[in-house]
Order: C-alpha cells, then sequence, then structure tokens
C-alpha cells in the first residue's frame, strides 16, 4: 500500500473519530441541560421548623408545601411525601426554603439544643396561636412587646373588656412545638362554632418579676406579641377599653 492510501486511511479514521467525540460531547451536554431545567417534585419547608417538632405538628401549621427544583438542585434523600418520617420530630432547626431531607428527621432531637438563657434572666414558656405570635414569623432571637387582652383590671378607671401591652422589650429565646386544638365558641343565638387552631410553645428570657406578670396574665387572660425592629417605637399606656376605644 502506498504512502498516499495510508494518509487518506489515518484521515479518515481521525475524522470518524472526531465526529465520535463531538457527538458524544453533545449528547452529554443535552443531558446536562436536561437535568439543569427538568422540574422535579419535593417536599420544602416554607416556615421555620423548630429542633423536637414532629412532622405532623409541622404540616398542620403550613410549615411543609410540596414544590419543584432542577434535577440538578436536588439534594440526596429528598423526600416528596412526609409518608417515609411519619411520627419523626425534626433533629435541627430546618430553614425557610430548605428541602426536606430525611437526615434531619428522627425519633428525638439531639440534647445540642439546649436554650441559652441570658445572665440574670429565667426561661418560662407560653402558648400562642398564629395570629399571637405574628403569623409565626417571631423566632429565637427576635425582641417582641407582649399584650394582653382581658376582662377585668384593664386600667384603674374602668372594669370590662381591655387590650394592653404588658411588657414592651422581651427577648424570645426557642420556638417549640406546635400543635393543633380545638376552640369552641358560641354567638349570642347559642350557636356554636368549632376551630382547629394550630398553637405553639414560645420560650422567652424574663426576670422574676416579669414572669409573674405573664403566668398571672396567661392564666387571666390572653396573651399576644408585637414583633420589634431597631426602629419600633413602644411606651407602655392606659390601653384601649370600650370607654377610650374612639378616643
Amino acid at each position: 500500500m502506498d504512502r498516499r492510501k495510508v494518509l487518506l486511511i489515518v484521515a479518515a479514521v481521525i475524522a470518524a473519530l472526531g465526529t465520535l467525540l463531538v457527538f458524544l460531547y453533545v449528547r452529554s451536554a443535552d443531558n446536562r441541560a436536561d437535568q439543569r431545567y427538568h422540574a422535579v417534585k419535593v417536599l420544602r419547608a416554607v416556615k421555620q421548623i423548630a429542633p423536637g417538632e414532629t412532622v405532623q405538628a409541622a404540616e398542620a401549621a403550613g410549615k411543609i408545601e410540596l414544590g419543584a427544583v432542577t434535577e440538578d438542585q436536588l439534594l440526596p434523600n429528598a423526600l416528596s411525601s412526609t409518608s417515609g418520617i411519619a411520627g419523626e420530630v425534626a433533629l435541627t432547626t430546618i430553614y425557610p426554603g430548605e428541602q426536606i431531607i430525611t437526615s434531619k428527621f428522627g425519633a428525638t432531637a439531639t440534647a445540642s439544643n439546649a436554650l441559652t438563657i441570658p445572665k440574670g434572666k429565667l426561661a418560662i414558656s407560653i402558648n400562642l396561636t398564629d395570629p399571637s405570635r405574628v403569623a409565626g414569623f417571631v423566632n429565637p432571637g427576635d425582641n417582641v412587646a407582649i399584650f394582653v387582652q382581658g376582662s377585668v383590671g384593664g386600667n384603674t378607671n374602668a372594669v370590662g373588656p381591655f387590650s394592653r401591652m404588658l411588657l414592651p422589650n422581651i427577648e424570645v429565646i426557642g420556638v417549640g412545638t406546635t400543635t393543633v386544638v380545638s376552640t369552641t365558641t358560641t354567638d349570642a343565638t347559642g350557636a356554636s362554632t368549632t376551630e382547629q387552631l394550630p398553637r405553639t410553645l414560645l420560650t422567652i428570657a424574663v426576670d422574676q418579676s416579669q414572669a409573674e406578670k405573664v403566668l398571672f396574665a396567661q392564666g387571666n387572660g390572653e396573651l399576644a406579641l408585637g414583633l420589634l425592629n431597631k426602629d419600633s417605637l413602644v411606651t407602655k399606656d392606659p390601653g384601649a377599653t370600650a370607654q377610650n376605644l374612639f378616643n
């Protein structure tokens, strides 16, 4: 075989190999593009889930929703259903936007989640509905004003329903489990209405006097929180009653 034929054969082989490599590269790029843009279903946290909070409680409070992510963003062990972790609790804090993965749930929460109580303070817990805890926006480290609503003793000049600020600036140091409770109300006609409302335990840092006020108010009225930022202005006043509501 002469030299020209050998060169032609070599050139043909090189061309074939080049065509094959281009084909394989294009197919690989297509696969990567499919993984990048193909959406898959996955459960995600839409509200913060506290350590020790059960899967059922988190679902009842609307903290877990089914969403979509691209295949290349899907985490290992990510779930599209809670059936595999039913009855388990969060082992660590799960923040809004996180995918729900099996490794963050188990039989019991880890012991490293102990409260850090500021020096000179003690920790007490209050049980609040979602509206009373600012729709779930209150998180550990936040500062809140505590309000109380009751029926007697709102101020020294009136006896009857009232709403008044109890404490102007209290630190929240923990958010606990959420449970669903049934609440039945009766209107003026005697008709009863039953609602299923989630209630969440929040732990706050207070001194002894503040703890006594909060516990008394909780036992004799309804507590509600106001979330503070660095520009919030709060001062103690006589509160709102039927006598001054429209003043």
